[in-house]
């Protein structure tokens, strides 16, 4: 055989070699990895974003608190604005207590500038922001009062940058709530527990109870009402950072029941109990849910109109209760 027979016949057996060592390779990371994760649960915390169309006042189908108010108000109207999870609760107020046509509803699609698909027209006197743009808003002036969870430790610097004093004035009642993907077989887990989870000293489901599988703890967007929440409920414990096999593992995740539970509802995943009691509404008013959080009317203490404070007021009052509790929270 010649030489340069010799070669050709060394470059083909050489590229079989290769094609074979990435076959085995592949064939064996998934018989180690991908189908030992094939039932991994990751489904447990995919992002829903909020039809804000569902909630929208003085509308017969949409899904609000309806009561009867003493208070109504006919000018000088706040502006409302909030997080997600409480959209429910300002647009209720709007349709019990504002007059019909303050609020214009545009629609919209995502875009970079439309972060939440949702647009009100600059004039309607109710708007969706969110809690990250919508700190700021009331910070700015641009808000008169805004519904939501305890701020993050960004939000109270922005308003101590900017010199302002925000009022927090508590309305209801909520359980910060840990989910899982239904066929996770985990239904309760220890506060110390979830803290080891996303401390980095549990790592596979099998340390918890469950199945030999990789825990992929997911975390929310940094200044979000969830994310602010998470922080206090971790204290002085430290995130770990994530290893690259939790992303191939069964997730875990947080949020607040009621936005979980009837805003997103997800029959795929499941909320778990947490030091063996289940996160009710009745759970929540006992104080048996080890993780209850109050959220507030936030509105900066320095603005003239007097209906923000009115209207604050009147959200603690037995009416406003009662719509806190038609909404699906839990009153003071």
């Amino acid at each position: 055989m010649s030489a340069e027979r010799k070669t050709s016949a060394f470059r083909i057996a050489l590229l079989l070699s290769v094609v074979l060592l990435f076959a085995f390779f592949n064939l064996g990371l998934y018989s180690i990895l991908t189908r030992r994760l094939g039932n991994n649960f990751s489904g447990a915390s995919q992002a829903k974003m909020v039809d804000v169309g569902r909630y929208l006042p003085f509308e017969a189908d949409s899904d609000l608190a309806r009561v009867e108010s003493s208070l109504k108000l006919t000018d000088d109207l706040p502006v409302l604005d909030g997080a997600a999870a409480l959209v429910p609760v300002y647009a209720s107020v709007v349709d019990a207590v504002y007059p019909e046509g303050c609020v214009t509803f545009e629609g919209g699609t995502f875009s970079d500038d439309n972060y939440y698909g949702e647009n009100f027209a600059p004039d309607s006197k109710m708007q969706y922001k969110n809690t990250v743009r919508g700190y700021k808003a009331v910070v700015d002036g641009d808000t008169d009062l805004f519904f939501c969870a305890a701020p993050g430790e960004e939000q109270k610097a922005y308003a101590e940058e900017q010199g302002v004093e925000l009022v927090y004035e508590p309305i209801g009642k909520e359980a910060f709530v840990f989910f899982v993907n239904s066929k996770n077989p985990v239904d309760d887990l220890t506060v110390g527990q979830i803290r080891g989870i996303y401390g980095g000293t549990y790592t596979n489901w099998k340390q918890v109870g469950g199945t030999n599988r990789p825990i992929n703890p997911v975390a929310r967007l940094e200044g979000s009402g969830s994310q602010s929440a998470m922080n206090a409920f971790m204290g002085d414990t430290p995130y770990a950072k994530k290893t690259p096999l939790a992303l191939f593992g069964g997730a875990v995740g947080y949020s607040f029941r009621y936005y979980f539970e009837d805003m997103v509802g997800n029959s795929k995943v499941k909320m778990l109990s947490l030091n063996g009691v289940y996160p009710s509404a009745e759970h929540i008013r006992t104080g048996e849910y080890p993780v209850v959080a109050q959220f507030y009317a936030v509105y900066r203490a320095d603005n003239p109109n007097p209906n923000v404070k009115k209207l604050a007021d009147w959200l603690r009052s037995d009416e406003g209760q009662a719509l806190i509790e038609g909404c699906g929270y839990v009153g003071l």
